[in-house]
């Protein structure tokens, strides 16, 4: 993916070019950090997934929540998606989808009032931090609570493998598809090895 980056990254929209030379300078660091947690992918319990589970995907119906869509991921085989995996993936989904819920705004907003990035980027990153922080709280509260997993301290090392793929994921589909977003997951990437440090 690396190598299709830099290949594409004179492609890519200007205001992109710099965040994929950054994740580039850092390639060996995004490599370790898979690498380091590459054999963690069989530990803990492996269950039938959602497989693309994102903030587009989960409904407010009334008082309650509907998740819809299991189909999985589109550009994996009905074989792929009928396989077990842990249900990290699935948190990975849902930790970059804030991810892109942020930028998303936060680009939109931007591109209105150029001015204006620095006073409200830093209100955007705490509503993703309280989100994620949410999230997780919410996650590990109720996994601990049935014995699916273990705590957060302990499945900290798969899931940032999982957040990791997932980005490298985005990050393909962006090239390929939306050029304009690509740097949603080239944030995210660099965002991932800086909070790893």
């Amino acid at each position: 993916m690396l190598d299709r980056l830099e290949r594409r990254r004179d492609a890519l929209p200007e205001f992109a070019r710099a965040d994929a030379d950054r994740l580039l300078a850092q390639r060996d660091q995004l490599l370790a950090r898979i690498a380091a947690h590459a054999n963690d992918d069989g530990k803990g319990i492996k269950t039938r997934l959602h497989g693309d589970y994102h903030l587009g995907q989960v409904l407010l119906v009334q008082n309650d929540f509907v998740i819809i869509d299991f189909e999985g991921e589109p550009s994996r085989t009905m074989e792929e998606r009928a396989q077990k995996h842990s249900p990290l993936k699935d948190v990975a989904g849902m930790l970059r989808s804030f991810d892109y819920a942020m930028h998303t705004a936060l680009f939109k907003f931007v591109s209105e009032r150029p001015d204006a990035r620095e006073a409200v980027e830093p209100a955007g990153r705490q509503w993703q931090a309280q989100a994620r922080g949410a999230f997780l709280d919410g996650y590990d509260e109720v996994a601990r609570a049935s014995g699916v997993t273990s705590a957060r301290a302990e499945m900290k090392g798969l899931l940032e493998l999982f957040v990791l793929e997932k980005a490298v994921y985005e990050l393909k589909y962006e090239i390929d598809n939306r050029p304009d977003w690509v740097r949603i997951p080239l944030i995210g990437l660099l965002d991932t090895l800086q909070r790893s440090r």
